[in-house]
């Protein structure tokens, strides 16, 4: 075990050396001193994660679940389901993948747990997962060298960190993507976000996209994570969204499972107010909420939509659908439209072609890493771009080294039914380079 030091502080060296030069509110050195002892104290050593030959791939996806908040059951149900489906057919070239879940619980301490057990089960990598803390976990994972593979992209630290390889352009793209579309339409828009450090990212990122199309910035409007209803929110949002501009104002709730909360109080207060359009970003909303919400006749009708993917009835996601219907059929979670999921999916063929690179070779948090490091190009299927990631990338001057897949599709809702709203996807990468994220 002696005979491994090296390469932990090795790595260390590295990590910090580069967070200096390609951005800034990456983990402190003493931090990384402190996750490399705490890794220490559970008996792990990185780069001896995962195993060479026929051993088990053992990895790590984690999500929130039953919590006052957002939920997402479904990306830990598909992962195991997907383990299911590779190891029928033989594994990863012979090597049967094993795939542990843990609940965050929408929590900064439970995150960290979460990331403490990945590094005593000797993860290769934590894949496809859901988290609003990665300020608690992933300095855990830093420390122990274990790559965050399709984080869900919540927060910004995950454009950040040089062990995570984020699959879609997450918050920001979403909200950058979204501003650009409401600027030429709207008047006075209201953001109504989460009252959470990762809610606090968030205005920033829609007033990019506002202002690359000469608009005024958006109103920042706080909201409890876990309300019950928002009657007076929905007020002061309409308010806000209808003074002072003779053109019709937006309101854009991005309330993660709470939007739909908010929009049946949304639906009662607008009927005192002059018409408003509301908008929002997939994550937030998704075909099922609009059926469940009245359809047509719901509050969603004529609402824009930003999302990363291509429609679930595009041909790239029948590996996906066919994961769900021969080993998921039946389990509620897992929702082949879900952002969740979807992205899950997406980490987990990362995660395949990141082990096929290996070929007979070690599979370790390591090998992973330095294959990802390498310039190693995975493509989706045309469900993304060609992903690749590097620390020298077109957004790092702005502190989004990670953000390695810009493109948004915008969607809206018409007759009840989410849609195309232009052919193609939108690049955010100008807008993003324009934000004022510091």
């Amino acid at each position: 075990m002696t005979g491994r030091r090296p390469t932990r502080s090795t790595f260390l060296r590295g990590l910090r050396s580069r967070s200096r030069a390609s951005r800034t509110g990456v983990l402190s050195a003493g931090a990384l001193v402190a996750c490399a002892s705490l890794a220490a104290g559970c008996g792990v050593v990185p780069g001896t994660t995962g195993g060479s030959g026929d051993d088990p791939i053992t990895v790590m996806t984690w999500a929130p679940q039953d919590t006052g908040a957002t939920n997402k059951p479904g990306m830990p149900a598909f992962a195991q389901a997907y383990a299911r489906s590779v190891n029928a057919q033989g594994g990863f070239g012979g090597r049967k993948l094993n795939v542990l879940t843990c609940n965050d619980h929408n929590d900064s301490v439970s995150a960290a747990k979460c990331a403490r057990l990945a590094v005593k089960e000797n993860v290769v990598a934590v894949v496809g997962s859901y988290s609003q803390h990665a300020d608690s976990f992933l300095p855990v994972l830093e420390g122990a060298g274990i790559p965050y593979i399709g984080g869900y992209g919540i927060t910004n630290t995950e454009f950040t960190s040089p062990l995570s390889y984020p699959v879609n352009g997450g918050q920001p793209a979403l909200l950058a993507g979204l501003g650009s579309a409401l600027a030429g339409s709207c008047g006075p828009v209201t953001l109504v976000r989460p009252d959470t450090i990762a809610g606090d990212e968030l205005p920033v990122l829609l007033d990019s996209g506002l202002a690359s199309g000469g608009h005024e910035d958006a109103h920042d409007q706080r909201a409890a994570e876990d309300a019950t209803e928002y009657g007076g929110q929905s007020e002061q949002a309409l308010r806000r969204a209808t003074a002072g501009s003779p053109d019709r104002g937006c309101v854009v709730p991005v309330l993660g499972d709470r939007t739909g909360i908010f929009m049946d109080s949304f639906r009662r207060a607008r009927e005192d107010h002059p018409e408003v359009r509301t908008a929002t970003v997939l994550g937030s909303v998704d075909q099922t909420t609009i059926n469940a919400s009245g359809g047509e006749s719901g509050p969603y009708e004529g609402a824009y939509v930003t999302g990363w993917y291509p429609s679930v009835s595009d041909p790239g996601w029948a590996g996906m659908k066919k994961v769900i219907k021969e080993q998921a059929f039946g389990d509620n979670d897992v929702d082949a439209a879900d952002a969740g999921v979807q992205t899950t999916y997406i980490a987990y063929t990362v995660l395949r072609k990141v082990v096929e690179s290996l070929g007979d070779g070690e599979v370790g948090a390591d090998t992973v890493r330095r294959a990802l490091d390498g310039g190693l190009e995975i493509g989706t299927g045309g469900l993304t771009p060609p992903l690749r990631w590097t620390f020298a990338d077109k957004l790092a001057s702005v502190g989004f080294p990670r953000l390695v897949n810009t493109e948004v599709s915008l969607q809206v809702v018409r007759e009840g039914r989410l849609v195309s709203a232009r052919q193609g996807t939108l690049d955010t990468t100008r807008t993003l380079q324009n934000a004022d994220v510091a």
